[in-house]
């Protein structure tokens, strides 16, 4: 204990001769009111603390090396020199290496978070745009299977047509097969008329067939009948099983109709109707064909007219009767001349009862008219 008192005193007197005021330890900070003065009150501290510590070292230093001697004469031989890796010092300076460490070690541990987070925000950046993929496949999967549903309906619809369509067809190849049939009969019929009433087959469909009357076929003393113009006949036929009759109107003759209609069932009737009556009147269609070269005639067979034009301002009109040539007559209704009718009385040939052609030859040369 006298050594230590010895070493206080020794260290007292060091302090007095180096600054006697760090002796002094006073609260003079709290007496200074201004920021400058208070700045520099704590650097002054701040050195006194900085001296008072180095003070403390040198003190522990001291106190070490003291306690280390046997006797006061080894102080006096030995180097009492601090070592600088021992004591408080050197826990200092490891404490204060580590705290340099820790910057860098948290420096460190901050880059490698800050890289684990970048990685996270550009997992989660994925996982957003997996997640709206999956969502846009999702939706694209319920229009697929909307799409499909709306398929299956309208395949269903048209099984259903379908269904209906083999039905109608199954109809229709009936009435095919019975219109083949019908064809067949017609064909066969078809034949024996053409032997028996010199008619010829033109064409034949199942809407319509064409037939066309030779009458120069006929046994016919007239020779005109023999340049006569076939006459066309068209049969054409409907869905609910009848037909319309349509006669060539330019060659037709008085009793035969221009069109005529029925059951199918009355096509051979009407059909030898037509034929009877243009037959009937083949003699009278040649003779006017042939007079159509000489003389500008207009035949009308429903009032069994036949309007001679002489010239421009002269018409005659001539009634040819029921019958002609066997058992009708001709005779002269009117000569107009400007619109304006002339007397007929005089206008008689010598044979009244002469053919189409005679009285015709006599309008055209009677001075009269």
């Amino acid at each position: 204990m006298a050594i230590l008192a010895a070493a206080m005193s020794e260290v007292e007197t060091v302090l007095k001769r180096c600054d006697p005021a760090l002796l002094v330890l006073s609260d003079e900070g709290d007496e200074l009111d201004s920021a400058g003065e208070k700045l520099l009150f704590l650097q002054d501290k701040r050195r006194v603390q900085k001296v008072l510590w180095r003070q403390l070292f040198v003190l522990d230093s001291m106190m070490c090396e003291l306690e280390g001697l046997q006797s006061p004469q080894q102080l006096l031989t030995q180097n009492c020199a601090p070592q600088t890796d021992s004591g408080a010092r050197g826990r200092w300076k490891a404490l204060k290496a580590e705290c340099r460490r820790m910057p860098e070690l948290t420096e460190e541990l901050l880059a490698t978070l800050l890289q684990k987070i970048q990685t996270i925000n550009d997992k989660r950046q994925k996982f957003t745009q997996l997640l709206q993929q999956l969502q846009a496949k999702k939706q694209q999967s319920e229009d697929m299977q909307t799409h499909v549903e709306k398929k299956l309906k309208a395949l269903q619809t048209c099984d259903g047509q379908l269904n209906r369509l083999r039905a109608q067809l199954g109809a229709e190849i009936g009435r095919v097969d019975g219109w083949q049939c019908s064809k067949e009969a017609f064909q066969i019929y078809a034949a024996a008329v053409r032997e028996v009433a010199h008619v010829n087959l033109l064409s034949f469909n199942e809407t319509e067939v064409t037939l066309e009357l030779k009458p120069r076929l006929l046994a016919n003393t007239n020779p005109l009948s023999n340049q006569l113009e076939p006459l066309k006949l068209s049969v054409i036929w409907s869905p609910d099983d009848r037909f319309t009759l349509e006669v060539d109107p330019a060659r037709s003759a008085s009793q035969i109709p221009e069109d005529a209609s029925g059951r199918c069932t009355e096509l051979s009737a009407v059909l030898l109707d037509a034929v009877h009556n243009y037959v009937g009147q083949a003699d009278l269609l040649a003779e006017i064909q042939s007079l159509r070269t000489s003389f500008a005639i207009d035949w009308h067979p429903a009032q069994r007219l036949l309007v001679y034009l002489k010239s421009a301002s002269i018409l005659c009109h001539l009634e040819v009767q029921e019958g002609y040539p066997d058992s009708g007559a001709v005779h002269l209704r009117g000569v107009q001349r400007d619109g304006i009718p002339l007397n007929i009385d005089t206008l008689q040939p010598l044979n009244p009862d002469g053919s189409l052609t005679q009285w015709l030859i006599f309008l055209s040369t009677n001075p009269l008219i």
